[in-house]
């Protein structure tokens, strides 16, 4: 019950680091115009989402604890997977919670008809240095993880990604 709470939980903290990382703008609300304008010489097409340069690189932490047993992960590399999780999860809800408070007030910052550009920037540097510390955040916690992984355990990962996600040619 424990393991599956702690997988629901990173997943979680996994979906919401990449859904701020890549939404800059307030909930409920566009970020860009709904069709923003194409530079000169661009065809008129939508761009598509940059993919994670650095996926296949790291083990998202539901991964490795869902996989566990496959993995025979030892008692020593489960508990110091356990309780960073949760550390990296505690951090990460007070940082969500600070950059709700951020967006809601670069929010009310663009909000009126003439806007003080000072102001709005300064107001955007806190929002990008909460999303900064949530991306540092997310990378830290998997560089800890895989750190922690012996290279047969990673080759093991990277082949059961592969089993589930085979590359596209």
């Amino acid at each position: 019950m424990k393991a599956m709470m702690i997988a629901v939980f990173t997943a979680a903290f996994l979906i919401a680091t990449v859904v701020v990382g890549q939404q800059p703008g307030q909930p409920g609300q566009p970020a860009h115009p709904p069709h923003p304008p194409n530079m000169p010489g661009e065809p008129n097409q939508p761009h598509p989402p940059n993919p994670d340069p650095l996926a296949h690189l790291m083990f998202p932490p539901d991964m490795i604890m869902g996989h566990a047993r496959q993995l025979n992960l030892t008692d020593e590399q489960r508990a110091f997977m356990r309780n960073e999780i949760q550390k990296t999860a505690a951090t990460f809800q007070e940082l969500q919670w600070k950059l709700q408070d951020q967006m809601e007030l670069l929010h009310e910052a663009m909000k009126s008809t003439s806007v003080n550009e000072q102001q709005a920037l300064a107001q955007l540097d806190k929002v990008l240095e909460i999303e900064r510390e949530i991306k540092r955040l997310h990378i830290g916690l998997a560089v800890r993880l895989k750190n922690r992984l012996t290279p047969e355990q990673q080759d093991q990962l990277h082949k059961m990604r592969m089993d589930r996600h085979p590359p596209i040619e």
